[in-house]
Protein backbone atom coordinates (compact mmCIF):
# COMPACT_ATOMS: atom_id res chain seq x y z
CA UNK A 1 0.00 0.00 0.00
CA UNK A 2 2.94 2.69 0.41
CA UNK A 3 3.00 2.37 -3.32
CA UNK A 4 1.71 5.51 -5.24
CA UNK A 5 -1.35 5.16 -6.98
CA UNK A 6 0.53 5.97 -10.56
CA UNK A 7 2.93 3.33 -9.36
CA UNK A 8 0.42 0.87 -8.84
CA UNK A 9 -1.23 1.55 -12.16
CA UNK A 10 2.04 1.36 -14.23
CA UNK A 11 2.98 -2.46 -12.28
CA UNK A 12 -0.59 -4.08 -12.83
CA UNK A 13 0.03 -2.78 -16.70
CA UNK A 14 3.35 -4.19 -16.83
CA UNK A 15 2.08 -7.45 -15.67
CA UNK A 16 -0.65 -7.51 -17.53
CA UNK A 17 1.30 -7.25 -20.89
CA UNK A 18 3.64 -10.21 -19.76
CA UNK A 19 0.64 -12.41 -19.10
CA UNK A 20 -1.04 -11.60 -22.47
CA UNK A 21 -0.13 -11.45 -25.88
CA UNK A 22 -0.22 -7.52 -27.31
CA UNK A 23 -3.14 -6.80 -28.64
CA UNK A 24 -4.10 -3.75 -31.11
CA UNK A 25 -4.47 -0.49 -29.87
CA UNK A 26 -8.31 0.39 -28.63
CA UNK A 27 -9.52 3.20 -30.69
CA UNK A 28 -10.46 6.18 -28.24
CA UNK A 29 -13.75 5.80 -26.24
CA UNK A 30 -13.56 2.02 -26.59
CA UNK A 31 -14.70 0.59 -23.83
CA UNK A 32 -11.86 -2.17 -21.93
CA UNK A 33 -12.83 -5.43 -21.40
CA UNK A 34 -13.89 -6.08 -17.64
CA UNK A 35 -11.12 -9.21 -17.63
CA UNK A 36 -7.98 -6.71 -19.02
CA UNK A 37 -8.71 -3.87 -16.54
CA UNK A 38 -9.53 -5.87 -13.22
CA UNK A 39 -8.00 -9.37 -13.97
CA UNK A 40 -4.30 -8.53 -12.49
CA UNK A 41 -5.30 -7.92 -9.63
CA UNK A 42 -6.98 -8.94 -6.55
CA UNK A 43 -10.92 -6.84 -6.12
CA UNK A 44 -10.00 -6.23 -2.59
CA UNK A 45 -6.89 -5.14 -3.51
CA UNK A 46 -8.28 -2.93 -5.92
CA UNK A 47 -11.26 -1.59 -3.79
CA UNK A 48 -7.85 -0.68 -1.13
CA UNK A 49 -6.37 1.36 -3.42
CA UNK A 50 -9.62 2.94 -4.78
CA UNK A 51 -10.77 4.06 -1.67
CA UNK A 52 -7.83 6.03 -1.18
CA UNK A 53 -8.29 8.36 -4.08
CA UNK A 54 -9.90 11.31 -4.04
CA UNK A 55 -13.53 11.84 -5.44
CA UNK A 56 -12.91 13.48 -9.03
CA UNK A 57 -10.77 10.67 -10.01
CA UNK A 58 -12.77 8.48 -9.22
CA UNK A 59 -15.47 9.61 -11.29
CA UNK A 60 -13.13 9.56 -14.47
CA UNK A 61 -12.08 5.84 -13.34
CA UNK A 62 -16.06 4.78 -13.87
CA UNK A 63 -15.41 4.98 -17.49
CA UNK A 64 -12.58 2.56 -17.22
CA UNK A 65 -15.12 -0.34 -17.68
CA UNK A 66 -18.57 -1.85 -16.43
CA UNK A 67 -16.76 -3.81 -13.62
CA UNK A 68 -14.91 -0.32 -12.17
CA UNK A 69 -18.58 1.97 -12.68
CA UNK A 70 -20.44 -1.07 -10.64
CA UNK A 71 -17.96 -1.13 -8.15
CA UNK A 72 -17.37 3.03 -7.45
CA UNK A 73 -21.48 3.13 -7.87
CA UNK A 74 -21.87 0.38 -5.13
CA UNK A 75 -23.05 1.14 -2.19
CA UNK A 76 -20.66 -0.61 -0.28
CA UNK A 77 -18.06 1.25 -2.04
CA UNK A 78 -18.95 4.39 -1.70
CA UNK A 79 -19.79 3.78 2.13
CA UNK A 80 -15.95 2.27 2.82
CA UNK A 81 -14.60 5.39 0.82
CA UNK A 82 -17.11 7.61 3.23
CA UNK A 83 -15.37 6.36 5.95
CA UNK A 84 -11.61 6.41 4.96
CA UNK A 85 -12.75 10.34 3.91
CA UNK A 86 -13.74 10.71 7.14
CA UNK A 87 -10.80 10.29 8.59
CA UNK A 88 -8.47 11.92 6.45
CA UNK A 89 -8.14 15.75 6.99
CA UNK A 90 -7.14 15.90 3.33
CA UNK A 91 -10.66 14.89 2.16
CA UNK A 92 -12.13 17.74 4.40
CA UNK A 93 -13.09 21.07 2.36
CA UNK A 94 -14.56 24.55 4.01
CA UNK A 95 -17.21 25.77 2.22
CA UNK A 96 -17.42 29.67 2.44
CA UNK A 97 -20.71 31.28 1.81
CA UNK A 98 -21.28 35.39 1.14
CA UNK A 99 -23.79 37.95 -1.11
CA UNK A 100 -25.48 34.96 -3.77
CA UNK A 101 -21.67 33.12 -4.10
CA UNK A 102 -20.26 29.85 -2.57
CA UNK A 103 -16.56 28.38 -2.63
CA UNK A 104 -14.55 25.49 -1.09
CA UNK A 105 -10.77 25.57 -0.09
CA UNK A 106 -9.13 22.43 1.10
CA UNK A 107 -8.82 22.52 4.98
CA UNK A 108 -5.45 21.35 4.79
CA UNK A 109 -3.82 23.71 2.79
CA UNK A 110 -5.60 26.35 5.33
CA UNK A 111 -3.16 24.71 7.80
CA UNK A 112 0.01 24.57 5.54
CA UNK A 113 -0.10 27.58 3.19
CA UNK A 114 -0.04 31.13 3.84
CA UNK A 115 -1.74 32.13 0.62
CA UNK A 116 -4.86 29.93 -0.32
CA UNK A 117 -7.21 30.29 -3.27
CA UNK A 118 -11.20 29.54 -2.67
CA UNK A 119 -12.68 27.99 -5.88
CA UNK A 120 -15.81 28.52 -7.35
CA UNK A 121 -19.13 26.28 -7.02
CA UNK A 122 -21.80 26.29 -9.22
CA UNK A 123 -24.33 26.42 -6.74
CA UNK A 124 -27.51 24.65 -7.83
CA UNK A 125 -30.17 27.23 -6.14
CA UNK A 126 -30.11 29.86 -8.90
CA UNK A 127 -32.30 33.29 -8.19
CA UNK A 128 -33.35 32.36 -5.12
CA UNK A 129 -35.93 34.99 -3.63
CA UNK A 130 -33.86 35.18 -0.37
CA UNK A 131 -30.27 34.49 0.61
CA UNK A 132 -29.18 30.91 0.50
CA UNK A 133 -28.63 29.44 3.64
CA UNK A 134 -25.63 26.71 4.14
CA UNK A 135 -27.83 24.34 6.68
CA UNK A 136 -25.76 21.91 7.47
CA UNK A 137 -23.46 19.01 5.99
CA UNK A 138 -23.44 15.21 6.68
CA UNK A 139 -21.11 12.30 4.80
CA UNK A 140 -20.90 14.99 1.86
CA UNK A 141 -24.43 15.73 1.28
CA UNK A 142 -24.99 19.74 2.08
CA UNK A 143 -28.38 21.18 2.55
CA UNK A 144 -29.26 24.22 1.47
CA UNK A 145 -32.27 26.61 2.20
CA UNK A 146 -33.54 30.26 1.02
CA UNK A 147 -35.91 30.64 4.41
CA UNK A 148 -38.82 30.31 2.66
CA UNK A 149 -39.85 28.31 0.32
CA UNK A 150 -36.81 26.37 -1.48
CA UNK A 151 -34.88 23.16 -0.23
CA UNK A 152 -31.83 21.35 -1.82
CA UNK A 153 -29.75 18.22 -0.83
CA UNK A 154 -26.47 19.23 -2.91
CA UNK A 155 -22.94 17.10 -3.08
CA UNK A 156 -20.43 19.65 -4.63
CA UNK A 157 -17.90 16.85 -4.78
CA UNK A 158 -19.68 14.90 -7.54
CA UNK A 159 -22.06 17.91 -8.72
CA UNK A 160 -25.37 16.48 -7.90
CA UNK A 161 -28.44 17.40 -6.42
CA UNK A 162 -32.42 16.96 -5.33
CA UNK A 163 -34.45 19.73 -4.90
CA UNK A 164 -36.96 18.88 -2.11
CA UNK A 165 -40.40 19.75 -2.82
CA UNK A 166 -43.36 20.34 -0.24
CA UNK A 167 -41.49 22.19 2.14
CA UNK A 168 -44.01 24.56 3.34
CA UNK A 169 -46.89 23.17 5.02
CA UNK A 170 -49.81 23.73 3.18
CA UNK A 171 -51.49 25.61 5.39
CA UNK A 172 -49.05 28.47 5.40
CA UNK A 173 -48.77 30.13 2.49
CA UNK A 174 -46.40 32.72 4.18
CA UNK A 175 -44.24 31.71 6.89
CA UNK A 176 -40.41 31.94 8.68
CA UNK A 177 -38.94 28.50 9.07
CA UNK A 178 -35.77 27.57 10.22
CA UNK A 179 -34.60 23.50 9.76
CA UNK A 180 -31.22 20.92 9.88
CA UNK A 181 -30.32 18.50 8.38
CA UNK A 182 -28.82 14.93 9.37
CA UNK A 183 -28.34 11.30 9.05
CA UNK A 184 -30.19 8.63 10.43
CA UNK A 185 -27.77 5.76 10.41
CA UNK A 186 -29.85 2.74 12.28
CA UNK A 187 -32.28 3.35 9.06
CA UNK A 188 -29.80 4.44 6.46
CA UNK A 189 -31.68 7.73 5.66
CA UNK A 190 -30.34 11.34 5.29
CA UNK A 191 -33.78 13.20 7.23
CA UNK A 192 -34.08 16.97 7.47
CA UNK A 193 -36.26 18.58 10.28
CA UNK A 194 -38.07 21.95 9.57
CA UNK A 195 -39.52 24.36 12.07
CA UNK A 196 -42.49 26.71 11.02
CA UNK A 197 -44.43 29.44 12.09
CA UNK A 198 -46.78 31.53 10.62
CA UNK A 199 -46.48 35.74 9.62
CA UNK A 200 -49.74 36.16 9.74
CA UNK A 201 -51.73 33.83 12.52
CA UNK A 202 -49.77 32.42 15.86
CA UNK A 203 -49.35 28.66 13.80
CA UNK A 204 -46.50 26.69 14.65
CA UNK A 205 -45.51 23.31 13.13
CA UNK A 206 -42.60 20.53 12.55
CA UNK A 207 -42.05 18.94 9.90
CA UNK A 208 -39.42 16.04 8.90
CA UNK A 209 -38.12 15.26 5.94
CA UNK A 210 -36.79 11.62 4.26
CA UNK A 211 -34.88 11.73 1.64
CA UNK A 212 -35.25 7.20 1.73
CA UNK A 213 -39.33 8.17 0.90
CA UNK A 214 -38.69 11.05 -0.19
CA UNK A 215 -41.66 12.87 1.70
CA UNK A 216 -42.64 14.80 4.43
CA UNK A 217 -44.68 13.53 7.98
CA UNK A 218 -45.73 16.10 10.55
CA UNK A 219 -43.35 15.72 13.86
CA UNK A 220 -45.47 14.75 17.46
CA UNK A 221 -45.27 16.17 20.47
CA UNK A 222 -44.02 19.84 19.12
CA UNK A 223 -44.56 22.38 21.64
CA UNK A 224 -44.79 26.07 20.11
CA UNK A 225 -43.60 29.12 22.01
CA UNK A 226 -40.02 28.54 21.78
CA UNK A 227 -37.31 30.40 19.61
CA UNK A 228 -35.21 28.71 17.95
CA UNK A 229 -32.07 30.15 17.55
CA UNK A 230 -29.53 29.68 15.37
CA UNK A 231 -28.07 26.63 13.13
CA UNK A 232 -29.39 23.26 14.31
CA UNK A 233 -25.59 20.99 14.72
CA UNK A 234 -25.85 17.15 14.53
CA UNK A 235 -24.29 15.20 17.43
CA UNK A 236 -24.58 11.35 18.46
CA UNK A 237 -27.68 11.00 16.03
CA UNK A 238 -29.57 14.01 16.83
CA UNK A 239 -29.84 17.69 15.72
CA UNK A 240 -29.44 20.66 18.41
CA UNK A 241 -30.68 24.42 18.48
CA UNK A 242 -30.27 27.24 21.15
CA UNK A 243 -33.77 27.53 22.64
CA UNK A 244 -34.85 30.49 24.24
CA UNK A 245 -38.33 30.37 26.53
CA UNK A 246 -39.29 32.58 29.05
CA UNK A 247 -36.25 34.24 29.34
CA UNK A 248 -34.67 31.14 30.07
CA UNK A 249 -31.88 29.46 27.33
CA UNK A 250 -31.70 25.93 27.19
CA UNK A 251 -30.56 23.21 24.46
CA UNK A 252 -33.49 21.66 22.88
CA UNK A 253 -32.78 18.55 20.84
CA UNK A 254 -34.53 15.69 18.52
CA UNK A 255 -33.61 12.46 17.72
CA UNK A 256 -33.80 11.73 13.98
CA UNK A 257 -33.95 7.86 15.05
CA UNK A 258 -37.00 7.64 17.14
CA UNK A 259 -37.97 10.94 16.36
CA UNK A 260 -38.37 12.29 19.97
CA UNK A 261 -37.64 15.84 21.67
CA UNK A 262 -35.14 16.06 24.27
CA UNK A 263 -32.92 19.19 25.97
CA UNK A 264 -29.81 19.28 27.35
CA UNK A 265 -28.75 22.05 29.92
CA UNK A 266 -26.16 24.37 28.93
CA UNK A 267 -22.91 25.20 30.54
CA UNK A 268 -22.49 27.05 33.23
CA UNK A 269 -20.85 30.23 31.37
CA UNK A 270 -19.89 33.27 32.28
CA UNK A 271 -21.96 36.38 31.55
CA UNK A 272 -22.35 36.55 27.74
CA UNK A 273 -25.99 36.01 25.59
CA UNK A 274 -24.65 35.23 22.39
CA UNK A 275 -24.69 31.61 22.49
CA UNK A 276 -23.71 29.45 19.47
CA UNK A 277 -23.93 25.88 18.95
CA UNK A 278 -21.21 23.70 17.46
CA UNK A 279 -19.33 20.35 16.70
CA UNK A 280 -15.14 20.39 17.63
CA UNK A 281 -14.56 16.80 16.70
CA UNK A 282 -17.64 14.51 17.44
CA UNK A 283 -18.65 16.18 20.99
CA UNK A 284 -21.26 19.18 21.02
CA UNK A 285 -19.64 22.22 21.32
CA UNK A 286 -21.07 26.26 22.67
CA UNK A 287 -19.02 29.18 21.85
CA UNK A 288 -19.67 32.35 24.12
CA UNK A 289 -19.18 35.45 23.06
CA UNK A 290 -18.72 38.19 25.41
CA UNK A 291 -20.49 41.42 25.59
CA UNK A 292 -17.77 43.31 24.57
CA UNK A 293 -17.02 41.34 21.47
CA UNK A 294 -13.41 40.98 23.06
CA UNK A 295 -13.07 37.28 23.22
CA UNK A 296 -15.36 34.22 23.51
CA UNK A 297 -15.16 31.13 25.45
CA UNK A 298 -15.35 27.64 23.95
CA UNK A 299 -16.92 24.53 26.16
CA UNK A 300 -17.24 21.00 25.32
CA UNK A 301 -19.78 18.43 26.46
CA UNK A 302 -17.16 15.57 26.84
CA UNK A 303 -19.58 13.33 27.57
CA UNK A 304 -23.09 13.30 25.90
CA UNK A 305 -25.75 14.64 27.99
CA UNK A 306 -23.93 14.79 31.00
CA UNK A 307 -24.10 18.77 32.34
CA UNK A 308 -21.37 18.13 34.40
CA UNK A 309 -19.06 17.03 31.16
CA UNK A 310 -18.90 20.50 30.04
CA UNK A 311 -15.70 21.54 29.98
CA UNK A 312 -14.25 25.47 29.24
CA UNK A 313 -11.35 24.57 26.30
CA UNK A 314 -10.23 27.71 25.11
CA UNK A 315 -10.86 31.85 26.03
CA UNK A 316 -10.02 32.93 22.32
CA UNK A 317 -9.04 36.69 22.39
CA UNK A 318 -9.28 38.52 19.55
CA UNK A 319 -7.61 41.60 18.80
CA UNK A 320 -10.43 43.82 16.73
CA UNK A 321 -14.26 43.68 17.40
CA UNK A 322 -14.89 41.20 15.31
CA UNK A 323 -18.22 38.47 15.44
CA UNK A 324 -16.56 34.37 16.18
CA UNK A 325 -18.45 32.00 14.52
CA UNK A 326 -18.25 28.16 16.41
CA UNK A 327 -15.05 26.42 15.83
CA UNK A 328 -14.98 24.52 12.81
CA UNK A 329 -11.80 21.74 12.60
CA UNK A 330 -9.22 20.93 15.13
CA UNK A 331 -6.15 20.00 13.34
CA UNK A 332 -4.31 17.07 14.92
CA UNK A 333 -1.28 19.03 15.33
CA UNK A 334 -3.90 21.10 18.18
CA UNK A 335 -4.98 24.43 16.31
CA UNK A 336 -8.32 25.25 15.16
CA UNK A 337 -9.76 26.61 12.39
CA UNK A 338 -12.54 29.25 13.01
CA UNK A 339 -14.45 31.83 11.22
CA UNK A 340 -14.58 35.21 12.20
CA UNK A 341 -16.94 38.13 10.83
CA UNK A 342 -14.69 38.81 7.26
CA UNK A 343 -12.01 36.17 7.63
CA UNK A 344 -10.62 32.88 8.48
CA UNK A 345 -8.37 32.31 11.10
CA UNK A 346 -5.61 29.67 12.94
CA UNK A 347 -6.10 29.54 16.84
CA UNK A 348 -3.29 27.66 18.17
CA UNK A 349 -3.85 27.21 21.87
CA UNK A 350 -0.83 26.03 22.79
CA UNK A 351 0.78 29.81 22.46
CA UNK A 352 -2.74 31.61 22.66
CA UNK A 353 -1.99 32.80 19.24
CA UNK A 354 -3.73 33.39 15.90
CA UNK A 355 -2.67 33.47 12.46
CA UNK A 356 -4.68 34.57 9.50
CA UNK A 357 -4.53 32.66 6.23
CA UNK A 358 -4.97 34.53 3.22
CA UNK A 359 -7.56 34.26 0.77
CA UNK A 360 -7.25 37.14 -1.74
CA UNK A 361 -10.02 36.58 -4.13
CA UNK A 362 -12.44 36.30 -1.24
CA UNK A 363 -14.12 39.74 -0.27
CA UNK A 364 -16.12 40.27 1.79
CA UNK A 365 -17.68 44.01 2.20
CA UNK A 366 -20.65 46.18 4.02
CA UNK A 367 -21.69 45.69 6.89
CA UNK A 368 -24.30 42.92 6.82
CA UNK A 369 -21.77 40.72 5.02
CA UNK A 370 -19.79 37.90 6.47
CA UNK A 371 -18.68 34.73 5.60
CA UNK A 372 -20.76 31.47 6.68
CA UNK A 373 -18.43 28.82 6.39
CA UNK A 374 -19.52 24.78 6.50
CA UNK A 375 -17.19 22.24 6.46
CA UNK A 376 -17.98 19.37 4.60
CA UNK A 377 -15.94 15.99 3.48
CA UNK A 378 -15.20 14.77 0.00
CA UNK A 379 -18.10 12.19 -0.60
CA UNK A 380 -19.70 9.29 -3.86
CA UNK A 381 -22.82 10.02 -1.44
CA UNK A 382 -25.86 10.70 -4.05
CA UNK A 383 -28.33 13.02 -3.23
CA UNK A 384 -30.63 12.37 -6.18
CA UNK A 385 -32.38 8.69 -5.39
CA UNK A 386 -33.13 7.09 -2.55
CA UNK A 387 -30.47 5.35 -0.42
CA UNK A 388 -30.03 1.72 -0.42
CA UNK A 389 -29.59 -0.25 2.61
Amino acid sequence: MKLSMKRLLTKMKSEASHRRPKRRRLRKGTEIPSKDSMGCLPEELIVAILVRVPVKYLLQFKCVSKNWFNLISSPEFVKTHLNFSANDYTRHISLLQFREDIKYCSVSSLFHSSVNEALDLDCPMKNPPQRVYISGSVNGLVCLADGFSGLVLWNPSIRKFKKVFGFVPTQMRECWSKCGFGYDEVHNDYKVVGIFSSMIKANFEAAIYSLKSDSWRTLEDFKPGVSYCGEAKFVNHKLHWITFRRRRMSITSIDLVDEKWGKLDLPSYNKGRDLKLGVLGSDLSVLCNNDERTHSDVWVMKEYGVKASWTKLYTIRYPENYELSPPLFTYNKGEILLAFKSTLAIYDPKNDSLTYPELPNVEVTGFYNRIEAELCIESLVCPDLPNED
